[in-house]
């Protein structure tokens, strides 16, 4: 590929603004650049201690996609320890290259994150990278970490660093073409909860809002503590929060729910003490829009909020036991 051409398809890859597709467009450039017998980014994820390796994009020579790996289930993603290179790679913060007995070469090269290694780019070619071809490629991969770092700037919350609500509604959007597709009866449920601090006003009216962005900020890590690596969080505006969980049946959904309810109960937050949340939660169906899932997660909230705070509530199994009426035509919801 000619320096031209090279110049003209970094600037197709960073008119990207959906993450996967600008990981899918990296993995199509640099393939054609190097001509190389498969090209495939992958992240690297920390679960319980042992850190393993997500493929997230990747491309052969034979222009065969390799699918993403779902995140669902951290224990059939291999250990990063699994292969030499890669645990080199990310050991040393540097390229790695091996030559394999069949004469093939592995090249690993780490994919920087703010304070430490987040993923890699693997390449398979014919023979070691030339030093030239070497500092090209790690050329594309700041330009990814760059724009990767933008969207970041676009979709994340300034001051819990949460996803925010505009990065619901797409996010929301392809998961629900997903459950559409792929035939919602075939597969794990998906869920929605949004959980609201019982009596935040207070805290701001009697501490500040100083502490009362603490307490937001406080609440947002202890969420990521506690939710799996695969869970979406979302500052959905003010004291509220959304968690999405992907692939979880309805106890574990009802666990996971509650873990997070009580880790929140049971933290002692600086100068204020006891923090706690209510929260409701639904499944994602496949004709969902956001405006429909997020109403019957409020109704379950509600209803937690009116039983006594500091509780998790089910919409389908409020429903079903009589608390409250399902949608109606409209889809609007209604409390007995």
């Amino acid at each position: 590929m000619n320096s031209p051409l090279l110049i003209e398809r970094v600037a197709d890859t960073t008119s990207h603004r959906d993450r996967d597709e600008l990981n899918r467009s990296i993995v199509r450039l640099l393939q054609q650049f190097l001509d190389a017998r498969f090209v495939a980014l992958y992240s690297v994820v920390d679960h319980a201690h042992v850190k393993r390796v997500a493929c997230r994009a990747g491309l052969t020579h034979e222009q065969r996609e390799l699918p993403a790996d779902p995140l669902d289930d951290f224990k059939t993603l291999p250990e990063l320890s699994a292969r030499p290179a890669w645990h080199e790679c990310v050991t040393r913060g540097d390229l790695v290259q091996m030559t394999y007995p069949d004469g093939h070469c592995r090249c690993v090269f780490p994919l920087e994150g703010e304070r430490e290694i987040t993923g890699m780019l693997e390449v398979a070619t014919a023979a070691p990278l030339q030093p030239r071809d070497a500092s090209l490629v790690r050329g594309i991969l700041r330009i990814l970490k760059n724009q990767l770092s933008l969207l970041d700037y676009g979709e994340r919350d300034t001051l819990t660093g949460l996803l925010n609500r505009k990065t619901f509604e797409t996010r929301f959007d392809k998961i629900s073409q997903a459950r559409r597709s792929n035939g919602a009866a075939e597969h794990v449920p998906t869920w929605l909860g949004l959980l609201d601090i019982d009596h935040f006003k207070s805290i701001n009216d009697s501490h500040g809002h100083l502490f009362g962005d603490e307490v937001l900020l406080l609440v947002s890590q202890i969420m990521g503590r506690t939710v799996r690596g695969s869970d979406q969080l979302f500052r959905f505006g003010g004291e509220e929060f959304v968690i999405v969980l992907e692939a979880a049946t309805p106890a574990g959904a009802r666990a996971a729910f509650e873990r997070v309810r009580e880790a929140i109960a049971s933290h002692t937050f600086p100068q204020i003490g006891r923090v706690t949340i209510s929260l409701g939660y639904t499944e994602v169906r496949p004709q969902d829009v956001p405006a429909t899932c997020i109403e019957r997660a409020d109704a379950a909230l509600y209803y937690a909020k009116r039983g006594g705070r500091n509780d998790t509530r089910n919409y389908e199994a409020l429903v079903a036991a009589g608390e409250l009426v399902g949608e109606d035509k409209t889809g609007e919801v209604e409390l007995f």
